[in-house]
């Protein structure tokens, strides 16, 4: 990688600013999921062991207005830390001011402090997520000039958290989880072991139409599933009853079939269900065959079939997205199949794209299985239309 990383600057004795993606699902002040969490520890543990003192900040959801505060306050988070690293974190509940100047100020050596949700600056104007000047200034005066990004999932970002404190301070260096992202991503994309598998699901065509494009150039397959395989067999002339269909993008389909070829594979079977509920009839057809008033809403078993088939040669599988309504148990199958088959791959390089599928492969219990899950599903998406990262072009070259 071109760009400094964190074993690349003395830390010893330095006030270190670290930009973490700890916006992890909270209920009733419980973390449900603290993956991207343990993800951060060995680049946290390594400044700590070099001496430094670390001050942490993350976001944490979407802070529309004042009552979002105490839902989303990083104060659970920050126990929870506590226990992982088996230290105590120093939590101040606020994102500026002399609280927060004096708590850092107080920080001893060795030691760690989180700051709060950087989100909460989006109430006054967009401050965070407009990449405010003043306050990436504000946030870079709180260290020593030493900057580490390892929030890969904001790396698509330009807020003031990353970019903003990046562009006012000495060394802005990738932790250990950034590196290994953009190595992963990075080889898959630009230099891999073939043949190259991609697994496109979810929602809507439109989300990911940069990246159906980007991979129908580099990739050996392209296998779509999900709610966008519809407007896809739409485009082909065939009926889709109630399924999921976004009109507006039957011609780009149709498109894009015609450039790919053979390389695009469609489901062959789908599995349709009368009501959108885990208690609908359900019936599997051919999916040229959907029966008016009824719903696709996850692959059939000879699509499932034909995918794996595909994915027994692969030496490299990027999967981002369900192949249907996964968090039903009927409409899992599809998903399920995709994480057996990529799980039991040998010698083949396997990165699941963050959000619903790396969701999908820790429910499996195949998520030991594959070699990285991205924890950025967006910055991952963008990594893979070959678009420049904001957060990670900011960073000090080499």
């Amino acid at each position: 990688m071109a760009k400094k990383t964190v074993k690349d600057v003395d830390l010893k004795g330095k006030k270190v600013l670290m930009r973490v993606d700890f916006n992890v699902p909270i209920k009733d002040g419980v973390i449900k999921d603290d993956n991207r969490m343990v993800q951060a520890l060995p680049t946290i543990q390594y400044v700590l062991e070099q001496g430094a003192k670390l001050i942490l900040f993350s976001h944490l959801g979407k802070v529309k207005k004042e009552e979002d505060k105490a839902a989303l306050t990083m104060s659970p988070v920050a126990d929870h830390l506590s226990e992982l690293l088996g230290q105590e974190v120093t939590f101040v509940p606020t994102t500026r001011g002399k609280e927060l100047e004096d708590a850092i100020a107080d920080l001893e050596e060795g030691h760690v402090l989180l700051f709060e949700n950087t989100r909460f600056e989006d109430l006054d104007g967009k401050k965070e997520s407009g990449n405010d000047p003043e306050l990436g200034k504000y946030w870079a005066s709180l260290g020593d000039g030493i900057f580490v990004n390892d929030a890969f999932g904001t790396a698509h970002r330009s807020h003031a958290s990353n970019v903003g404190i990046a562009s006012n301070v000495d060394q802005a260096v990738a932790g250990f989880l950034m590196e290994k992202e953009l190595k992963f991503l990075g080889e898959a994309v630009n230099n891999p072991k073939r043949p190259l598998v991609a697994i496109l699901g979810g929602a809507k065509v439109s989300d990911k139409i940069a990246v159906i494009k980007a991979l129908l150039e580099k990739a050996d397959k392209v296998l779509i599933g999900g709610g966008m395989a519809y407007t896809f067999l739409k485009a082909k002339g065939y009926e889709v009853g109630k399924s999921l269909l976004e009109e507006d993008r039957i011609e780009l389909a149709k498109e894009l079939m015609e450039q790919a070829g053979d390389k695009l594979v469609l489901p062959v079977d789908i599995t349709v269900a009368d009501d959108f509920s885990n208690d609908a009839n359900i019936k599997e057809v051919p999916a040229d065959a959907i029966p008016e008033g009824w719903e696709g809403l996850d692959s059939g078993s000879k699509t499932n079939e034909l995918f794996s088939n595909i994915l027994q040669d692969a030496k490299t599988v990027v999967w981002n997205g369900p192949m249907g309504v996964f968090e039903m148990e009927k409409f899992a199958r599809g998903t399920n199949a995709i994480c057996q088959a990529v799980a039991h791959l040998t010698d083949a390089i396997t990165i699941v794209g963050g959000g619903d599928s790396a969701s999908a492969a820790k429910n499996s219990g195949f998520a030991d299985k594959f070699t990285h899950i991205s924890t950025g599903g967006g910055a991952s998406l963008k990594f893979l239309e070959g678009k420049p990262l904001p957060g990670v072009e900011a960073l000090s070259d080499k």
